[in-house]
């Protein structure tokens, strides 16, 4: 019983935690997406627009929620619900810091801790597919239909780099915890020295998988049809909207724990370092968006199939030699 009341109120505070930093990460990219180009970000709702996110919400919240007439009405509800659940179900695997011991009670400051941690964020992960596939179909919308094929395809062709990435990852370390990662760079290097191309390589999966610039086609937010999502309005909407921008917290505290040592750090309290690495990958994600232009869909297929997915091969095979030969233990 008292197992199952710490992971429940554990669940919670991860949840409600995301959440929160999804919402307040739509004001913040635009305040750093002003900066960039010169301009004002949010300013009018509350002091600095701090409470612009909940001004979004109630906006959403009060527009009519309507359904294409035609629409398959069950799986235009689900879509939304799976996306946001994706997003969720990825993070509670990613440790955020060392165990916290409270009253003879070991508490991992994880949602789960399987021992095949990053499969299953995989597997996950790819139900992502199944919201845009499910949304656009189900809209009974050639722009919407068009659309989600199109972001199919690419969060495909994308995914098969990154798992790539990945394995690299699994055997220089040697598992597949996320947590024994964390304390394998603690003893070793963090993973970014000893594999640069698989940080590129999962980095730049990530911000295809994300739907992030310049990956960004699956929406075309500045195209007259948005795709997948045309079709919604109101709070549905804005669950693929909030979706977004928990993949990109998720991408980034992947990348820290993968790569940036996770909650390794000194002076300063574990968390805390997880916390700053992760919003340093949210910045570069942000500072990528004010900078690179979208690509042609053509580009994007052709980087991914073309450049991605080789370079990727050839980093695990030779990872796989370094491994072999004991130059990695």
């Amino acid at each position: 019983m008292q197992t199952l009341v710490v992971l429940l109120v554990k669940s919670l505070v991860l949840l409600l935690g995301l959440i929160t930093a999804a919402a307040l990460l739509t004001l913040v990219e635009r305040k750093f997406l002003g900066y960039f180009q010169y301009r004002l970000g949010p300013n009018r709702v509350g002091p600095w627009g701090l409470f612009q996110p909940i001004a979004d919400v109630v906006k959403a919240a009060f527009k009519e929620d309507i359904i294409p007439q035609d629409a398959d009405r069950l799986v235009f509800r689900l879509a939304p619900v799976l996306s946001v659940f994706v997003g969720l179900g990825t993070f509670a695997l990613i440790p955020l810091g060392p165990p916290v011991h409270i009253g003879g009670l070991t508490i991992p400051l994880s949602g789960a801790e399987p021992n095949a941690g990053i499969l299953v964020f995989l597997a996950i992960a790819s139900l992502s597919v199944y919201g845009v596939a499910m949304g656009g179909w189900a809209s009974q919308s050639k722009y919407s239909l068009l659309g989600s094929l199109r972001a199919t395809a690419q969060m495909i062709s994308y995914e098969l780099a990154l798992g790539m990435a990945l394995v690299s990852v699994i055997l220089t370390t040697g598992t597949l915890v996320p947590a024994e990662m964390v304390a394998y760079q603690a003893q070793h290097l963090p993973l970014v020295l000893m594999q640069p191309f698989a940080f590129l390589i999962v980095f730049i999966s990530l911000l295809a998988e994300g739907n992030r610039v310049p990956f960004d086609l699956t929406e075309a937010e500045t195209e007259l049809v948005g795709g997948y999502n045309t079709e919604y309005t109101g709070m549905r909407f804005a669950m693929f909207f909030l979706t977004e921008y928990v993949a990109v917290v998720v991408s980034a505290a992947l990348m820290t724990t993968l790569f940036l040592g996770g909650w390794n750090g000194p002076f300063l309290p574990g968390l805390l370092w997880f916390v700053l690495k992760t919003a340093l990958m949210i910045f570069v994600v942000i500072w990528i968006r004010a900078t690179l232009p979208r690509l042609r869909y053509d580009q994007l297929m052709s980087f991914g199939w073309k450049v991605l997915l080789p370079v990727a091969a050839l980093n695990l095979l030779a990872t796989s030699i370094l491994v072999v030969i004991g130059w990695i233990a």
